[in-house]
Formats: structure tokens, sequence, C-alpha cells
């Protein structure tokens, strides 16, 4: 039995043992998804690109391309967002997350790509990680319900909040804006009331596609 395999075993004895207890005290899915996947966080903090972004001493080109590929990313996304923000249209609460993911994230893209003087990410070409992110993206949109499109999008929302915070990093580092770009990000706020009314604790697909985009997360940031 693997480790996420045994994790939502003893997630299942537990929510057994805890049946007749009200809403309140149900076990957090939002919450379950993250510490299901914390290995893959703890094995990205360690990676050469991370730790020498930390120290400061990341070489320039390699922070460029990880930056021209994150466009892409960025773009691609918000493009699968767009689709999913006109053709959900039930639940109203679920209708209303991807509306408001899709204004947040072309708001940030049309300010990343005008940041870096990009007309677009139609010259650009991914790297093998971020082409296999966004298959991965695609795959979820066209063959899931949308709640796990949700699901598929928070490790990139948790992991660099995570990250962020975890670096440590003067403001004389050069890349400090990155940090304090992103540690004051609040996931939360958008995705634990959405995925805790809608998920199950023992619902194994969540699980499986939450670990997929860590594990994308993590090659994306190990291949930078």
């Amino acid at each position: 039995m693997d480790s996420v395999a045994l994790f939502i075993f003893c997630l299942i004895c537990i929510s057994s043992v805890a049946g007749h207890n009200d809403k309140q005290q149900e076990i957090d899915v939002y919450e379950t998804l993250w510490t299901s996947s914390f290995n893959l966080a703890e094995q990205t903090l360690k990676l050469d690109f991370v730790q020498h972004m930390e120290a400061g001493d990341l070489h320039a080109e390699r922070y460029v391309n990880f930056t021209i590929q994150d466009a892409y990313y960025l773009v691609k996304v918000t493009d699968m967002l767009q689709k999913l923000s006109t053709s959900v249209q039930k639940p109203a609460d679920l209708r209303e997350f991807f509306q408001g993911r899709y204004k947040s994230y072309s708001k940030f893209r049309d300010y990343f790509l005008n940041m870096y003087f990009l007309k677009g990410v139609s010259d650009i070409k991914p790297t093998p990680a971020i082409k296999k992110y966004i298959s991965d993206y695609e795959t979820v949109m066209n063959t899931k319900e949308p709640i796990y499109f949700a699901v598929s999008l928070l490790p990139c929302s948790r992991l660099w909040v995570w990250l962020a915070n975890k670096v440590e990093m003067k403001q004389s580092n050069a890349y400090y804006a990155w940090k304090k770009d992103n540690k004051d990000g609040h996931p939360e706020k958008h995705y634990k009331k959405l995925l805790n009314k809608y998920l199950n604790v023992t619902d194994k697909e969540a699980y499986r596609i939450f670990r997929m985009q860590m594990q994308n997360e993590h090659d994306f940031f190990a291949s930078s």
C-alpha cells in the first residue's frame, strides 16, 4: 500500500469512528489534501532552484527561463478558466468560483505580460515539465466533473504561499520580490468552503489529482 492509499485508509477509519459527529467536527478535506502530499512540498523546498533562490546566488538566466515558463502556464490556465467560467452554470457557488478565479487570473495575466513586455505566449516553447502540467489540466477539464478542476488548481496556490513563507530572504536578496509577491496569499478563502462542501474525505480521485498537480509543481521547479 503506497503512502497516499495508506493515508486515505486511515482517514476512512477516523471518519467511521467519528460518523456521528456533527458537520463542524468532520475531517477537513481542504487540509487533508495538503497533508497527504506534504512530502512533495518538502521535496520542492529542497530543490536546487529554490535553495539557490533563497541564497540569492541563482543564475539570472535560470530565473528568466522560470519566469517565461510561468507566463506560458498562466496564460494557458487562464484560457481554461475562461471556458469554465461560461460553461459551468450549476451549482451557483461553483459557477461563482470559476468566474472569480477567471477574473483574478486574467487580471494577473495582463499585469504579468505587460510587466515583461510580452504580447502573448505563442512564441514560447514549453518545457516538458510545463507541457505535461498543462496537459494534465486539460485532461481534468475535459474528462472530470468541474469540482476536480478546482482541486487541480489548488496545489499551485497553496504551494507557492508555503514556499514563500519557508524561504529565508533578506530584502537585499535579488529574489526577495518573489517571496514578497507570494507570501501573503490566502487560498483557503477561495477553496476551503467549496472543497469541503462537495468532496468527501475518502474521495480517491481528489487525492490523485491533487498529488498529480503537486508533482507537476515539483517538476516545474526541478526543471528550472
